[in-house]
């Protein structure tokens, strides 16, 4: 029997997830949403529309999230008209959004006795890769849930891993999301101190680009900083929220992160300065005016 699936979250990420799913003979229920063009195009492609959180889960074996985070994750499960107001007996609710893990084990605790299994799969990936069914899942579930799920997530993911234990996804997202928005910091306060000393990011770029610091997001940064191309998606404002996660589970388990906090002391400087809308690279930018130096003529663009 082909799962029904629920899919709520259709924005940069999650319209193409769901519409892979589609595309591949899964009956897919999306939540309406006041951006209306990515649920009209699914809706367009076989797609159902549901009003409310509730009816997404009354018409779903499997439903997928992909939302911000905690806050509005939450809300969808407990809130009125909520998932939890329309579950059923072996439902399963898939939080692919960056979560607080401390968060997604108490939601699977409180959904287990309704017979609801609550599992996780951030993802990794670019929208694009989404609209090509070529993302990346790290996957926290119970082991017997597993294989209900693992297809539907093949139908948007090259490659799904199921890491662990509900949460285990959600905290492996979290290191991964610190070396990411670690090496963002990183070259940002590079390239200030390279302009200050008189180097160019062109001079940089140069001696960089195929070393062994090559690697896929110094290429979106520095598709930023030399070109001004916005081939990395990711807002500060997500950044700074991320590592707000990655203290808390650092802290939940006592370890003492100095790094995590410097990096995200960054994003949330930047954030405060009014550019939470804005992506990634452009934290080079604000970086350089910190610094007192110009950011070359940038093009300041917000997220879309």
């Amino acid at each position: 029997m082909t799962e029904r699936i629920g899919f709520i979250g259709v924005g940069l990420m999650g319209h193409g997830m769901a519409k892979n799913l589609v595309e591949k003979g899964y009956p897919l229920t999306v939540l309406g949403h006041r951006n209306r063009a990515p649920v009209d195009d699914l809706v367009k492609c076989g797609a159902k529309e549901a009003k409310t959180a509730e009816e997404v889960a009354k018409n779903s074996d499997i439903v997928f999230l992909c939302v911000t985070g905690s806050t509005e994750v939450e809300a969808l499960v407990r809130g009125v008209n909520s998932l939890k107001s329309g579950a059923h007996k072996n439902l399963i609710i898939v939080d692919c959004s960056t979560s607080d893990p401390n968060s997604t084990i108490v939601l699977a605790t409180e959904l287990k006795p309704l017979g609801v299994a609550y599992c996780d799969a951030p993802l990794g990936g670019t929208p694009q890769q989404a609209e090509e069914g070529k993302l990346s899942a790290m996957v926290g579930s119970d082991a017997e849930v597993w294989p209900r799920i693992e297809k539907a997530i093949g139908a948007w993911a090259a490659k799904a891993v199921r890491v662990g234990d509900t949460g285990d996804g959600h905290k492996l997202k979290l290191l991964m999301n610190f070396l990411s928005m670690g090496y963002g910091a990183l070259y940002a306060e590079l390239l200030a101190v390279a302009r200050k000393n008189g180097l160019t990011p062109q001079a940089v770029h140069a001696v960089m680009r195929g070393s062994r610091f090559d690697c896929g997001m110094y290429q979106t940064f520095f598709a930023w900083v030399l070109n001004r191309e916005e081939a990395h998606k990711f807002t500060i404002k997500n950044s700074h929220k991320d590592m707000k996660y990655l203290a808390a589970m650092a802290e939940a388990g006592s370890v003492a992160n100095p790094m995590g906090n410097a990096v995200k002391n960054y994003y949330a400087l930047a954030e405060a300065a009014g550019r939470g809308d804005l992506y990634v690279p452009t934290l080079a930018d604000f970086v350089a005016e910190l610094n007192g130096i110009s950011p070359s003529g940038a093009k300041r663009h917000a997220a879309e």
